[in-house]
């Protein structure tokens, strides 16, 4: 690709074999241009070695003391469930594009460990810096983009959508240093609200290591934005398409809400051991929906041997998801949006080749995030509403790539039950 050499991983053995059995060997990321010019190789997603390790065991044990996995973030994600439900009503049924207002709603959970607050709906701010995002990671997939990726020295003298990327993610950074800048003026080394107070608390213990810097925190700090934000919100755009279109897949979700919730409650974690089917179509959306075809790119920290070829050291490795999430060996209908693919025996079966966080040492960090937003969100929303298309429509199962692999732009009806 371009100048760069990659190896491609195909196949749950071989990916087992790359990211869990030799991980140590595949631990890095490679210095991808346009990834670097809005991330800065810093942070969790980009970083390599022992800056990457301690900002994830940091980022990690910071999201943990605020709440995830315990019941405090659980009543933070059904408050903003509470506020996408209410948002979706004043639709009142009418065909409406649902993309920012579950954009907003999932940033929110974020932002709210993060920062330390929410934004409104109205907030018409949060509204442009979620369009500027959502543009941002869709040109980043652009045919420019790519090019930069490969001819940077070249390409970076020419218009086109790497421009754009590099002028959104400085505004990014912007909205994240105005953040630091403002807990700075009133932060008090005693009490932590939030992600940004825990690390200017680390950088003011002045380790001599320097790992505990500004630049360090902004970089984590859009990393969270960014990855808290898009891929969850993606997800479940995906799965209101995806009951839409499968109306009878919808009532049966539904069915199983009334019974184990009913309508005079909000859903809690607690429902989800007993809700089967509807996790099964939760894991099914994830599988079929495949928004990271890929996963993050890797890179050889040393010379590796994989199944009798030798990999040097320094070269990039895609781990080809779509290859086990598609696998015709591994799901009965690949193809096919199939809930069943999860049920066995009437109960819930998690499957080995289910892999949309990644596995290893560099795998997702937000994944139980992402699991109990996608549970508490999707739940919530069709315990309220049923969805179908607008009048005189046909959706479409169409996709777009950016960083993330989406639904292209659809309108849907919410309609009151």
């Amino acid at each position: 690709m371009g100048s760069e050499s990659y190896v491609i991983i195909n196949g749950l053995r071989m990916l087992k074999e790359v990211l869990v059995n030799q991980g140590e060997n595949f631990l890095d990321r490679p210095e991808l241009p346009v990834a670097g010019e809005v991330f800065k190789n810093r942070g969790v997603l980009t970083s390599n070695g022992r800056l990457w390790k301690q900002q994830r065991r940091f980022t990690l044990s910071t999201l943990r003391n605020f709440g995830l996995g315990k019941r405090s973030l659980e009543e933070r994600i059904q408050e903003e469930c509470r506020y996408l439900v209410d948002a979706f009503g004043d639709e009142q049924g009418s065909p409406f594009d649902p993309h920012f207002k579950i954009n907003n709603a999932v940033s929110n959970i974020i932002c709210s460990v993060t920062f330390g607050n929410r934004f409104d709906y109205h907030d018409e701010d949060f509204q442009k810096l979620l369009q500027l995002i959502d543009e941002t990671l869709t040109l980043s997939g652009a045919t420019m983009s790519q090019l930069y990726n490969a001819f940077p020295s070249i390409i970076k003298f020419f218009p086109g959508a790497h421009q754009t990327v590099f002028k959104n993610s400085r505004l990014m950074r912007n909205f994240v240093k105005e953040r630091i800048n403002k807990h700075k003026e009133d932060w008090n080394p005693s009490e932590s609200r939030d992600f940004i107070d825990c690390y200017l608390q680390e950088i003011a213990k002045n380790n001599s290591d320097g790992i505990f810097q500004e630049e360090n925190l902004m970089a984590c700090a859009v990393d969270l934005f960014l990855a808290g934000t898009e891929t969850t919100s993606t997800t479940i755009r995906w799965a209101l398409l995806f009951m839409a279109m499968y109306p009878e897949i919808q009532a049966r979700v539904q069915a199983e809400i009334d019974t184990v919730i009913g309508q005079g409650r909000q859903p809690a974690l607690d429902d989800r051991s007993n809700m089967p089917y509807t996790s099964a179509v939760i894991h099914e959306v994830q599988r079929k929906g495949n928004i990271s075809p890929f996963g993050g790119p890797r890179m050889t920290v040393k010379d590796t041997v994989v199944d009798g070829f030798r990999i040097p050291k320094g070269t990039s490795v895609l781990t080809n998801f779509t290859s086990v999430l598609f696998d015709k060996k591994e799901w009965e209908t690949p193809d096919i949006f199939n809930p069943g693919h999860f049920l066995k025996d009437g109960q819930f079966w998690r499957r080995e080749a289910f892999i949309p966080f990644s596995i290893g040492k560099r795998s997702c960090p937000g994944e139980l995030l992402a699991r109990t937003e996608l549970f508490l969100f999707f739940t919530a929303l069709l315990q309220k509403f049923t969805f179908q298309a607008p009048p005189d429509t046909t959706l479409s199962l169409q996709s777009k790539m950016g960083i993330t692999w989406g639904p292209k732009p659809y309108k849907i009806c919410a309609v009151p039950r």
